[in-house]
């Protein structure tokens, strides 16, 4: 069977399954179970539909097996798996919604759109099915990056975590994480993630020239901007300090901070 049909057959599956678990459980974050396994499983199907023979498939393949074991990681040990481990936004956003307008979100949004990114971020790796040739230069260049981007954001979750950790513990001078990687980047884990996704997108473009499949990686990005904007908009609510970080900190992209003005005698 064509591996892109089999894709949709898992996409629908998934789609059908979290939206389902979602009613049954009135929980809303069954797509972000299964945000960092998914991808894996279609990038294995098109690796496996060339008979892992194909260098580029594979090397795609492996790098997003580590970035999915690395990030289901540090989902787990937050507690993304425990029963009440929903997202804090569904439950903020549920009080600005009549119950039936989260319904309507929660299929189109949550389930059918959420999981639609899932398969199109991965579709780079249909590309390299489709125009299979020999690995080169480029793919090697493209592979560090992603790894880079990946140690990238292992250390900023790790910075995160570490943050949080010593808050509970009353240890922390500050209210949220502007230390590290955070103090170039207010969200550095987002930049990594996108960026990421990116290089798979790139590895299509070195197989088969520019082409489509890049959407992936465009409607991923257009997800956290909405998402970071949301995120933000909880966070100043609950830290009024978060505006003097706002201003100071780069969003998303790591960048030096601003200066603060020098005080006048």
């Amino acid at each position: 069977m064509d591996a892109l049909r089999v894709c949709l057959y898992v996409f629908a599956g998934v789609t059908l399954g979290t939206w389902l678990m979602s009613v049954l459980t009135r929980e809303y974050s069954w797509v972000d179970r299964i945000w960092s396994i998914v991808p894996v499983v279609y990038l294995a199907i098109f690796a496996g539909a060339a008979g892992f023979a194909d260098a580029r498939l594979d090397v795609m393949f492996a790098l997003v097996t580590l970035w999915g074991i690395r990030l289901t990681f540090n989902f787990a040990r937050k507690g993304g798996y425990a029963r009440g481990g929903e997202d804090y936004r569904w439950a903020v956003l549920r009080e600005r919604m009549a119950p039936w307008q989260f319904q309507v979100f929660n299929f189109f949004f949550i389930s059918l759109y959420q999981n639609a990114i899932l398969l199109l971020i991965t579709l780079p790796a249909y590309a390299a099915l489709e125009n299979q040739g020999s690995f080169g230069v480029w793919d090697v260049v493209v592979a560090v990056v992603f790894a880079a981007f990946l140690i990238g954001e292992t250390v900023a979750d790790q910075q995160q975590w570490v943050f949080h950790r010593e808050k509970h513990a009353g240890r922390a001078s500050t209210r949220f994480c502007q230390t590290g990687l955070f103090g170039y980047s207010r969200h550095p884990n987002f930049f990594f993630e996108q960026a990421q996704w990116w290089v798979i997108a790139v590895f299509g473009i070195v197989a088969a020239g520019p082409q489509w499949t890049v959407v992936g990686a465009l409607l991923l990005t257009l997800l956290f901007v909405g998402s970071t904007k949301f995120t933000e908009s909880i966070t100043l609510g609950r830290y009024p300090e978060y505006a003097d970080y706002q201003r100071r900190v780069s969003a998303v992209v790591p960048w030096p901070p601003r200066r603060e003005p020098a005080a006048r005698s």
